[in-house]
């Protein structure tokens, strides 16, 4: 199976049953709400092939008797399969089955159109030739619609045509091999019925959440547009139920059969039942020309404010466009008011149980800059959660509010407390939880927002709220360290995630993990500033309600001026205390060894040895800090607590870590490329296509058919939109100062910054700002060096030079 990527397409020729599964999962169709995977029609679950369906935020619980214990596992639901749909000639067998070779077949997902389809010419074991081509869609415009078209076409025989096309709600959640051995039948079937002469009706419920899914199916069969004489039958298996539809046919005269789709929950809004109004919805639906033409052009005013146009190699442009097209089918306009987070790996797989992590921190900056009513709702998911994050942090004995690693339906640790390790088989300790940083991403995103929108009205009741919350957490976590004369955090894992406790010792967690600390005198900052920034009704009010007081408003800002830092080898920041003392590990012997060595996590567990012992990291630690910050503010931050950050020791802190980071995680590469970008602009560039290559070449050998990695992939269009750009927001000025990589000789984009549609036109010799004319005032500019009022009509220019 060869794959080609262009501006707008990524097309597939021939098969390849190791690769099927990657296949699926970058072709995957979605709209925020729901999305499908791009399996065949008439394939099922067998592992080549995986058509999972996925409803943003149907999560369902299940406890699984394993190894002597009680595991209890949260997991995306895989509803219904909504795609079954395959004929037979005569009484031969069934397409999709054995008995059918393919003679050559090509798959193309349209980006622009948000359209798969698939050409294949097949014969039977009767010798007869078939080309069958079939289009999808997952509708942006109506999310609750989804439809396929296929249409066969007999190559010199005649005979009856007999369609089957139905729903399948037998499905479980399989798609990640190692957690078979955990239980994955959520769904129970509830119903199967006929509610129209060309529809029918399958009502499931998840086993313990108790989520209604209700899909309904019309079929119709079609000639040059006009339906054609069929009998029907209807199928009932378990849980399957459908139709069997029989027409004859002739050389060359196609048989185009039309299935529309309805999905609704329980948990959607404006419902009566979602049976009755899957059923109500599928009859009412329009053709589908009509459905796939409104759905594209839904799409294309999507794309008018998200494309980002580069002028240098194609395959850059078009995996770009890719990364775009795959975070708006997993969070879209449509996804506005659901009470839904960002699952690291998007509604297109099972891999991390679809949970929600830290990943929504290199997610939210490009929906601010283009959609930001979606951020806020994303927002709004940790908001309501909060109470959760506040029983949390009362059951671990700490104050405010504890955000989890892993997030599902109620906002509780969904981590688990054992993981598996395919390379030894052995189930391990995860302390995945002790990742307290979290919660700095969530009060970092809600300041971002904030810095792009300027939305006070969220800031006062939602923003300050959750940034208080969180720096009350932070506080408690701090304990004096009388002989330092500084406050530190114990017992907390990095980012990295490769150290998890210190070499030999009984009990899990590290001291003064930099990032964490670093982030959290940000957090204090942010939380006094914000306090500030309310007119002083609002104040006042926000201090009772919070119960805020004088002691609390102390302790954050000595908290701010006296964490510890560590450091070793005379000016490099620790990683965390004690990081200077482990042993340099091994790079060279062990790449000669294993070849790939990005997990080596896993390598060193299945020699009996563990990663504590070295300097290595599986991402960016304390490089997450020039990724996060720009180097004015850590200056800033360093300052104010006694330590000094020159850009010398920053080349040196960059050239340290970089060369003991074994990348094995997607985000990793992109974060030292965006270290990278203005020191080292060649480096920067190759790794930035290694991360815009991660899913689509399936980098990590497998992960991607299990669900793609989204954090990566907006990481990689934010480095561009950003990072490239020089863009950042400081005291309400937006500070553009590009620098772009040689192999680029232009980037432009739209944006949305504080009420105001701004393009963006950068090239080697000039930077273009403009905004169309509106009643809006002005906006504060900063290009390069230099301060503009940006009146709405206006455009600025300034001279790059060479």
């Amino acid at each position: 199976m060869t794959q080609t990527v262009t501006d707008w397409s990524l097309v597939f020729e021939g098969f390849d049953p190791e690769r099927e599964g990657l296949r699926e999962a970058l072709c995957t169709l979605g709209n925020g709400y729901v999305a499908t995977r791009g399996a065949t029609p008439e394939s099922r679950a067998d592992g080549v092939h995986y058509p999972g369906t996925y409803l943003a935020g149907c999560y369902d619980r299940l406890n699984t008797e394993i190894a002597g214990r009680t595991v209890e596992n949260e997991d995306l639901v895989n509803v219904p399969n909504w795609l079954p749909l395959s004929f037979r000639i005569g009484d031969g067998p069934w397409f999709g089955g054995e008995g059918f070779e393919i003679l050559e077949q090509r798959r193309e997902l349209d980006l622009r159109r948000a359209l798969l389809t698939r050409s294949v010419r097949v014969r039977d074991d009767a010798g007869r030739t078939t080309l069958v081509t079939d289009r999808r869609f997952v509708s942006m415009d109506d999310h609750h619609l989804c439809g396929i078209e296929m249409t066969v076409v007999p190559e010199g025989w005649t005979g009856v045509l007999t369609v089957r096309s139905g729903l399948d709600g037998g499905v479980t959640n399989a798609g990640v091999a190692r957690y078979r051995d955990l239980r994955g039948d959520h769904l129970v079937v509830q119903e199967t019925d006929q509610v129209g002469e060309d529809t029918v009706l399958l009502e499931t419920e998840t086993r313990t959440s108790h989520v209604r899914i209700a899909q309904a199916a019309r079929t119709r069969v079609l000639r040059d547009g006009e339906p054609v004489p069929v009998e029907r039958r209807l199928v009932r298996d378990g849980g399957w139920i459908g139709q069997e539809i029989s027409a004859r046919v002739g050389p060359g005269q196609p048989a185009t059969i039309v299935k529309v789709v309805t999905i609704f929950s329980s948990r959607d809004r404006a419902l009566y039942e979602p049976g009755v109004d899957a059923s109500a919805w599928a009859l009412r639906a329009e053709g589908f020309e009509a459905l796939l033409r409104r759905h594209v052009v839904a799409w294309a005013y999507v794309w008018q404010r998200c494309d980002i146009r580069i002028t240098g190699p194609e395959r850059a442009q078009g995996i770009l466009r890719l990364h775009i097209f795959h975070l708006l089918q997993t969070v879209s306009p449509n996804t506005i008011g659901l009470d839904v987070g960002v699952p690291a790996r998007g509604l297109h797989g099972e891999a991390y149980r679809g949970h929600v992590f830290w990943d929504e921190l290199f997610i939210f900056p490009f929906l601010n800059q283009r959609l930001s009513v979606i951020t806020q709702s994303l927002l709004m998911y940790r908001f309501r959660r909060m109470p959760e994050a506040r029983w949390a942090a009362r059951q671990a004995g700490f104050d405010g509010a504890m955000f989890p690693w892993q997030s599902g339906s109620t906002g509780r640790e969904e981590s688990q407390t054992l993981h598996l390790n395919p390379k030894s088989g052995r189930w391990l300790p995860d302390h995945s939880h002790l990742q307290r940083h979290i919660g700095i991403a969530v009060a970092y995103n809600v300041w971002q927002y904030y810095q792009v929108t300027g939305d006070r009205e969220f800031l006062r009741f939602r923003g300050a709220p959750m940034l208080i919350e969180i720096a009350r957490f932070f506080s408690s976590l701090a304990t004096y360290d009388r002989a330092a004369g500084r406050h530190r955090i114990r017992g907390v894992m990095g980012p990295d995630e490769y150290h998890d406790a210190y070499p030999g010792s009984e009990g899990p967690g590290l001291d003064d993990n930099a990032y964490t600390n670093v982030m959290a005198v940000w957090l204090f900052v942010r939380a006094l500033e914000v306090i500030e920034l309310l007119p002083e009704s609002q104040r006042q009010e926000l201090w009772e309600t919070m119960a805020l007081s004088r002691d609390e408003i102390e302790r954050w800002e000595e908290l701010s001026r006296k964490l510890k830092i560590p450091f070793h080898d005379d000016g490099i920041i620790s990683q965390f205390e004690g990081y200077g003392d482990l042993e340099e590990f091994d790079w060279d012997g062990y790449r000669q060894r294993y070849g790939d060595i990005q997990r080596l996590d896993r390598i060193l567990e299945s020699e009996g040895d563990t990663p504590n012992r070295y300097k290595l990291s599986k991402q960016a630690d304390v490089l997450m800090l020039f990724f996060l910050l720009s180097v004015e503010e850590l200056r800033e931050l360093f300052a104010r607590l006694g330590y000094e950050l020159t850009p010398d020791m920053i080349r040196r802190n960059i050239t340290y870590y970089l060369a003991r980071t074994s990348h094995g995680s997607t985000l990793s590469r992109l974060v030292h490329s965006w270290v990278l970008a203005r020191s080292d602009r060649e480096l920067s560039w190759e790794l930035f296509s290694e991360t815009l290559e991660s899913d689509v070449a399936d980098v990590q050998g497998g992960t991607t058919a299990e669900g793609i990695h989204l954090g990566a992939m907006a990481g990689t269009v934010d480095l561009v939109q950003r990072g490239y750009s020089g863009m950042e927001v400081r005291g309400d000025v937006l500070w553009l100062n590009p620098t772009l990589p040689r192999e680029l000789t232009s980037l432009e984009f739209h944006m949305h910054y504080r009420s105001h549609r701004i393009f963006v036109s950068i090239t080697t010799e000039k930077l273009v700002v403009s905004t169309p004319p509106s009643e809006e005032g002005s906006v504060s500019i900063g290009l390069l060096d230099t301060v503009h009022e940006l009146e709405p009509g206006a455009t600025v220019e300034v001279n790059l030079g060479t």
